[in-house]
Formats: structure tokens, C-alpha cells, sequence
């Protein structure tokens, strides 16, 4: 299992290196310096710096904000960042992310593929923990998301829904989008995104 975090543990050529060098190709490619690209997404130049160079992990925050100024969901990006994706993704073998700094793990479930319309991927947060986004990296995608264990509440257009385990929340997103787990254990999750 190909594991990634702030400790760097993956390895030299694990997610956060693939995924600093894609970053660092999509700003190349669009011909953005760093100020254009920290102007357009919010995030400073230096983090965007920091992360092109994997001195740091970027925050699921950070990537969210990064993914809408390219148009892209975090899956295709990471499915970008790898070689010839395969039609089957093993469960030991599905790229798993993880944001230290907000109690975030996020599976990507479906094998990666460009070009596709959905994807599945599993997401969990450990008790207390509170992700915030400020929009959906392409506007308008249908989203839903099945509680698997515990309980999770998705804010969605201003409006919040606690939901337990087996509730599932259907919505199109346009707008800022919150994920909380109220505890008192860790809430897992599936979430299928439906591009427009």
C-alpha cells in the first residue's frame, strides 16, 4: 500500500513526489509563475513553492483550492501523477493521502482514469476533526456521500446535515462545502463524484 503524509515516509518516489512534480507541470504547462498562480488560488507563493519542491505535504485545503484554479478533482490529479492507470486497483494497492494536520485519510477507490466522469473514493476523519472548503474544484459536480461508520456532518451550500452510518446525502455542489466528525469515533465515509 503506497502511503503518504508529513512524514515523508513513501518514499522518494511516492505520492507527494509525483504529486509536487504534476503541480509543479500544470503551472509550467499554463505558463502561470508562482505569484500568478498564489494570485488565482489564494494560497501563498511560498506554500505553492514549498509543496512543488516537497518540502512540505500540502493540506486537503490547499489541494481543493489548487484542483478548482486547474479545473480537475483531486483523483484525476493524483491519476495524472501516476503511470498507465490500470482498470483494476487492488485494495492494497489504492493510493492512500493523508492531511496530519487536519485528522484527514482519503483512499482513492476508483482506478485512476482521465477523461472519466466519476469516482469513488473513501474518506476518513478521526473525532473532532473539521475540513472547510471554499468551492468544489469543478462547480455544479454531483457529489454523494454514504456513511459507512460513525457519524459526519456535511455542510453543503449553507445548509448542514448530520448523517450516521448508512445515511447517504445526494447534492450538486457550487459552493463552500464543510466536513466535520462530531465523535465520539472516527466517521468513514464513501464519496461518489459525478463530474458536470
Amino acid at each position: 500500500m503506497r502511503e503518504n503524509g508529513a512524514d515523508g515516509a513513501d518514499g522518494a518516489d511516492g505520492v507527494d513526489a509525483r504529486l509536487a512534480r504534476r503541480l509543479a507541470e500544470l503551472r509550467t504547462e499554463r505558463g502561470w509563475s508562482l505569484e500568478e498562480l498564489a494570485r488565482r488560488s489564494g494560497v501563498s507563493r511560498s506554500t505553492l513553492s514549498r509543496a512543488e519542491r516537497q518540502e512540505i505535504s500540502p493540506t486537503a485545503a490547499v489541494l481543493n483550492r489548487l484542483c478548482a484554479v486547474y479545473g480537475r478533482t483531486l483523483s484525476l490529479l493524483l491519476a495524472e501523477a501516476e503511470s498507465e492507470p490500470p482498470r483494476v486497483v487492488r485494495a492494497g494497492d489504492q493510493t492512500v493521502w493523508r492531511d496530519a494536520s487536519s485528522g484527514f485519510t482519503r483512499r482513492s477507490v476508483s482506478p485512476p482514469a482521465a477523461g472519466l466522469r466519476g469516482e469513488v473514493t473513501q474518506g476518513t476523519l478521526l473525532p473532532g476533526s473539521d475540513i472547510a472548503y471554499d468551492g468544489p474544484p469543478v462547480p455544479g459536480q454531483e457529489q454523494h456521500i454514504w456513511v459507512l461508520e460513525g457519524e459526519l456532518e456535511v455542510t453543503a451550500e449553507g445548509t448542514p446535515h448530520l448523517l450516521s452510518a448508512g445515511d447517504c446525502l445526494r447534492f450538486r455542489l457550487w459552493g463552500r462545502s464543510r466536513f466535520r466528525c462530531p465523535g465520539p469515533g472516527p466517521a468513514r465515509y464513501a464519496v461518489v463524484v459525478v463530474l458536470p
